[in-house]
Order: C-alpha cells, then sequence, then structure tokens
C-alpha cells in the first residue's frame, strides 16, 4: 500500500510533509476508516490488508489519502482559506461581518457526505479525489484549479478524455421546443449583466428581484457586440424560491421553508414575464468583467446548479444575498469588494458605486431600450396602443386600463371597426386582457385548489404532479439519483440526465395542459365565460387582421 501511496503523491507533495508513522490497527471504531494524531497515522488492519478491487477502487489507499490530506491541512492551513471556503460552499453571510454559513449547501452530488461535515474533513476527501480520479479535474474544475495552485502539483493525471469545454444546464419553464437539458461554453459568453427587475408596491417586490443576464453568442459567432441581438440564445440565471405547494406562504417564506434554486431561463420567458404580466420594467445593466471572470461566473453558476440544496429566506438567503455570493464565489477580484446587499436595488448600487456595474449605457433612453439595456414595463405600450385605436374608432373609455377592465363581450364589437393600424393595436390590447384574466383566475384556482373541495380533486391531483415534475427539473441532481457520479456530470450522466429530463418535460407539459383545461371547468361561470370570450376575441381580431393585411397587398 506504501508503494501505491507512493505512485500516486508526487514528490513536490512529499516533500511538504514530515515523516509520518503508520500503524495498523485493531481497536479503531467500526465507522472509522483511519485516524491521524501529529505524525502518526492509524488505519484498520484489515483495510490495509485488503486487495485492490477488480475495479481498481483501493479503501486502503483513499483512506490513507484522507489522513495525509489532515498532516497536509494542518501544516498548510487549507481549510482555513478564505477562497477554499468560497470554492467548497461555506459561503459568507452578508451583513454578518464576515461570518460564514454554519452548513454547507451544495450538497447533491456530492462524493463523499463525510466533506460536508466540516472545511477540514472537505479538504482531506477531496484530497483523495484530486490525487486518485483523472477526471476530478472535469468535475470540480475550480477546486482542482486551486489546490493545484496550493499544493504545487496537477493531481491525478489527465482523463483519458479531454474535459468538456461546454457546461450543462437544465433550462426550465419552457415549451417544449427546445430539450431542457442543453450545453453552455463560457467561451459563447460575452456579456455578464445584472437584470434588474424594478420594484412595485407589494410587499414581496418592494425592492425588486436581482438577477443575472448571460449574453451568449449565436453559434458561429464570434464574441462582440453583435452577440447582443442574438437575444434567443440569451440567459437569466435566477435564484428563486421553489414554491411546492398551491399557496404562497408569507411565513414559510421568512423561516426557510422553501427550496432555494438556481433557475436557469430564457431571457425571452424573463422579459415576458415581468414587463407583460407582472407589468414591472427590466433593467439589464453590464458588469465590468474579463472574459476570463465571465467564464468564471458561468463555470460557478453551472457547479451550483448541479449541487446546491439552499433554503429560501425572505430577509436572509434571497436573490440578492444569492447572486452576491455567487459573484463574489467566482471571481476573486470580487471578493476584495464590499458587495454584500440583502436587497435587489441595495445590491445594483453597489455594483454601480464600486465601478463593476455600467448604468451609463441606460441614460440614453431609446438608446437603451433598441439595444435590450432596459426592457420597459407594457402598460407603457399599451396605454401607446389605446391611442391609436382610440384616435380611429372613438372608444368607449378614456385610457388603456378602462379598456382592459371593460367585459369582453363589450370589447368584441369594436373588433370589427377599426383600420389596419388600429385593428393590430386592439390584437396587441386583447392579448393583455387574456393575460389579466388568466391572472385573476390563477389567484380563484389558489384560493379553490387550498381548500378541501371535493370538486377540485382532480385538480389538485394535477397540480401536485405538476410541482413533482418542476421540482425534479428544477433540482437537476435529482435527474441522476441512483447514477453514480459527483460534481459537474460527464457524457455518460448526462445521456442519463437528458434522457429524464426530456421525460419529465414531457409530461409536465401534457399535465400542465390537462390541469389548465380541468382548472377552468371548476372557476366561476362568470370567469369561464369571460376567458372564453377573450379567446375568441383574440382570434376574431387576428382574423380581421389578415383580412386587411391581404387587401392592402
Amino acid at each position: 500500500m506504501l508503494e501505491r501511496a507512493a505512485a500516486v503523491v508526487p514528490a513536490p507533495l512529499r516533500a511538504q510533509l514530515p515523516p509520518l508513522r503508520l500503524h495498523p490497527a485493531d481497536t479503531l471504531p467500526v465507522h472509522v476508516h483511519g485516524r491521524q494524531r501529529g505524525h502518526d497515522i492509524q488505519l484498520p488492519r484489515e483495510l490495509v490488508l485488503a486487495p485492490v478491487g477488480d475495479d481498481g477502487a483501493d479503501p486502503a489507499l483513499a483512506a490513507l489519502l484522507h489522513e495525509i490530506g489532515h498532516v497536509l491541512d494542518a501544516r498548510l492551513g487549507l481549510s482555513r482559506d478564505p477562497r477554499l471556503l468560497d470554492l467548497a460552499g461555506w459561503q459568507l453571510r452578508p451583513r454578518r461581518f464576515g461570518l460564514r454559513d454554519a452548513d454547507n449547501r451544495l450538497r447533491d452530488r456530492s462524493p463523499d457526505p463525510y466533506e460536508l461535515h466540516s472545511p477540514k474533513e472537505f479538504v482531506a476527501v477531496n484530497l483523495e479525489h484530486f490525487l486518485l480520479d483523472p477526471r476530478y479535474r472535469c468535475r470540480r474544475p475550480a477546486l482542482h484549479r486551486h489546490f493545484a495552485a496550493r499544493l504545487g502539483v496537477d493531481g491525478a493525471g489527465p482523463p483519458a478524455a479531454p474535459c468538456p469545454e461546454a457546461l450543462p444546464f437544465v433550462t426550465t419553464g419552457g415549451l417544449g421546443t427546445t430539450p431542457p437539458l442543453h450545453a453552455l461554453e463560457p467561451a459563447r459568453v460575452y456579456a455578464v449583466e445584472y437584470l434588474f427587475a424594478e420594484p412595485t408596491r407589494a410587499p414581496m417586490s418592494r425592492w425588486g428581484h436581482g438577477m443575472l443576464r448571460l449574453v451568449v453568442c449565436a453559434p458561429g459567432r464570434a464574441p462582440g457586440p453583435d452577440c447582443r441581438f442574438d437575444l434567443d440564445h440569451h440567459r437569466v440565471l435566477s435564484f428563486r424560491a421553489f414554491v411546492d405547494d398551491v399557496q404562497i406562504s408569507s411565513w414559510r417564506g421568512l423561516t426557510g421553508h422553501y427550496p432555494s434554486r438556481l433557475f436557469v431561463l430564457p431571457l425571452s420567458q424573463v422579459v415576458d414575464e415581468y414587463t407583460h404580466v407582472e407589468l414591472r420594467g427590466l433593467r439589464s445593466v453590464p458588469l465590468r468583467l474579463q472574459p476570463a471572470e465571465i467564464a468564471a461566473v458561468v463555470e460557478r453558476a453551472a457547479q451550483l446548479h448541479w449541487t446546491y440544496d439552499g433554503r429560501y429566506t425572505f430577509l436572509g438567503n434571497n436573490c440578492a444575498t444569492e447572486t452576491f455570493k455567487l459573484l463574489h464565489d467566482a471571481v476573486p477580484r470580487l471578493a476584495s469588494e464590499r458587495l454584500a446587499a440583502i436587497t435587489p436595488n441595495g445590491l445594483l448600487r453597489k455594483l454601480e458605486r464600486r465601478g463593476i456595474a455600467d448604468a451609463s449605457l441606460l441614460d440614453d433612453a431609446g438608446a437603451a431600450v433598441r439595444l435590450g439595456y432596459h426592457f420597459p414595463a407594457a402598460d407603457a405600450h399599451y396605454r401607446d396602443l389605446f391611442e391609436v385605436a382610440d384616435s380611429a374608432l372613438g372608444l368607449p373609455v378614456g385610457d388603456a386600463d378602462g379598456w382592459l377592465d371593460l367585459a369582453a363581450d363589450a370589447r368584441s364589437p369594436w373588433l370589427d371597426q377599426g383600420d389596419l393600424r388600429a385593428t393590430a393595436a386592439l390584437l396587441v390590447l386583447e392579448e393583455a386582457a387574456l393575460r389579466r384574466t388568466e391572472g385573476r383566475a390563477r389567484d380563484v384556482l389558489k384560493r379553490r385548489l387550498a381548500r378541501p373541495d371535493a370538486d377540485a380533486t382532480g385538480s389538485r391531483g394535477l397540480l401536485e404532479q405538476v410541482l413533482v415534475a418542476e421540482g425534479l427539473l428544477v433540482r437537476p441532481a435529482a435527474l441522476l439519483a441512483g447514477v453514480p457520479g459527483y460534481g459537474l456530470p460527464q457524457a455518460e450522466e448526462l445521456q442519463a440526465a437528458g434522457d429524464r429530463a426530456a421525460a419529465l418535460d414531457t409530461t409536465r407539459l401534457d399535465q400542465a395542459d390537462r390541469l389548465r383545461q380541468e382548472a377552468e371547468a371548476i372557476l366561476p361561470r362568470g370567469m369561464q365565460l369571460e376567458l372564453e370570450t377573450t379567446r375568441a376575441n383574440i382570434a376574431r381580431a387576428a382574423s380581421r387582421l389578415r383580412a386587411l393585411s391581404a387587401s392592402t397587398d
């Protein structure tokens, strides 16, 4: 065993070790695989004498390297290194004067849960894999670089196949047109921007919502300013509470009962969610990062995506603190800046004051909209559209809000009277009316499904199935339950994850469609009619618009 150890511990690393004495022991507790005291290492005798497994597994060697890791840690202070603690998952606690979380929440896809016991055990466990597993550099790339720099050695030899350049992400909330599991090459990310959803008067959003936007270049395009227009490829990293029940509970949000997940979302979906549904503007503020720092942010996001199992708390671990920690842990330069904040608008102010976020690109309002630095709330657009339709038709209300508040059957007759521009405007307003009515219907359904209502039993069961599927998709490690591996999944694991994600997404979409149909059937009859009439209005306006367009050709 000592010969095997000498073969995997490089000479520069051996030179940093004191003389060590190995003692096969018969008195160690059954659950203890080794013990180190000073220069003495004890291993269970039966472990020392055990042969190497047919698959190459060598538990005795791994146990010896684990204890050697403790010796190196005692001499070099590896487990006290702030950078190691950042990467390992003992994250800083904003507003806690430099204190760190007592628990390590990077617990998914761990090679050995014992590493989460303490930073010292983390160092020891990871040294085993650093020296024995050639794919450690692929599975935990940032930690591999850190250990290599601190120890002066490159760890286990290079893997048989090079590490993939692309990093895996599971995009949630899509419409089934693309597979949920996809690979993103950090080199294709031209910029990282702080995406800020503007505040509202609602208690949960009065400080806004903070996210990161990845400006991803289309395949084949060299990174550059034109990548800003590849909007279909842009992705948003958004830390959110995953609400796994029918109704949001403010108390559960305050006390950490909801999981915190890193959602990876298409930019178009986020823009629609905030500007059209919630009627909130979005500001996309570029961060001054070098290409290597951008790559580090993407890599850290991927690591969190597959390993993080956090708890959301409204005041202590929210979108702002999670985004701060992602930037802090990914980019050492930013770790030296005082960026900690517990509100999204507070984090934006600090990023601007430290010269990291460049808000000057939003000074010219028109250019900011054209170049995608600002996505205004749709209510201003609705006002403009109402004026177009009103000037042509003399509508019976004074503003867009009044028009949207009308019953759908009161709006219907006006859809046949406008010219091309007025009809196009009314079509968009009718789509807005549908969003508003659907939002009201969802609120009614949440209250209905939260009650023990026999008529809602089927819908409640479908909703629970949808939530289970979504819960697996937003916690990608769950896609690999029972599949060996740790850290970033490799090719063989990604095949299994991709198949499971695609099947789950198909099931989710099918169940969501059935849920919509069944849930609408238990709405009050007046609300059902409003939804039916509004959808008919949209079809009616679209048909007239096509006819008017054809007549002008």
